[in-house]
């Protein structure tokens, strides 16, 4: 007899999205998606690529964890209304990942 094979279960990541209000949303992010897909698919964000979602304020803590900005986040950083942080990144640049499992992102007041 054939052993049954069971499907390997992706990795999918608890997000949390802080609004500028302080209301918290905590979603699910399947592995390989990008924090702000995992933000419009979940109705935190409309996707405009402009929006809070985007330009977000990683958890500090967590923040030297991640992969470092590239020079096109910089860029596109420094032409976002609101204040640019040391901790500011692109949601749409991270991946769900093990690595991203729990973190906090906080969307500035400002968004365009």
């Amino acid at each position: 007899m054939t052993p049954v094979r069971r499907a390997k279960e992706d990795f999918v990541a608890k997000i949390a999205y802080v609004e500028a209000d302080g209301i918290v949303e905590t979603v699910d992010v399947p592995d390989g998606w990008s924090l702000m897909q995992g933000a419009v698919a979940n109705g935190v964000c409309g996707g405009s690529c402009s929006c809070g979602a985007c330009h977000s304020y990683v958890d500090e803590a967590r923040a030297g964890k991640l992969p470092a900005r590239s020079i096109d986040d910089l860029d596109v950083l420094d032409h976002v209304a609101a204040e640019q942080r040391p901790n500011s990144r692109l949601a749409r640049q991270i991946k769900s990942a093990p690595l991203t499992e729990g973190l906090i992102l906080r969307l500035p007041l400002q968004q365009e």
